[in-house]
């Protein structure tokens, strides 16, 4: 069973950074691909950034593209989600998640088909102010 806790979140307003964090145990950490998710007031989880056991491929929605990095350490069993420039349209709950055997790049679509990961953390609130 991996246990996850997502920190970091807070108020920023509109251009500001933020990054997110998120810890790990439980688990055999440096084998589990992870991802970043949101979910908006109002709106369906959605797909942010993932990242592979090996941090040497990563994968992130148009709508980030550019402006998030996802990264993790796992010699501290850590993930991290680096949000720059960020638009109100950011503002979300922000939620890390793992899978015991799924590809990081197929988190990207795994919601929109209706599956889900195999562990959630309990989400952290961002939210961007104009």
């Amino acid at each position: 069973q991996v246990q996850l806790v997502e920190s970091g979140g807070g108020s920023v307003q509109t251009g500001g950074s933020r990054r997110l964090s998120c810890a790990a145990s439980g688990g055999t950490f440096s084998r589990l691909a992870m991802g970043w998710f949101r979910q908006a007031p109002g709106k369906e989880r959605e797909f942010v950034a993932s990242i592979t056991y090996s941090g040497s491929s990563t994968y992130y929605a148009d709508s980030v593209k550019g402006r998030f990095t996802i990264s993790r350490d796992n010699t501290k069993n850590m993930v991290y989600l680096q949000m720059n420039s960020l638009k109100p349209d950011d503002t979300a709950v922000y939620y890390c998640a793992a899978d015991q055997t799924l590809h990081a790049q197929a988190m990207a679509y795994i919601l929109l088909g209706g599956g889900t990961m195999d562990y959630w953390g309990q989400g952290t609130q961002v939210t961007v102010s104009s």
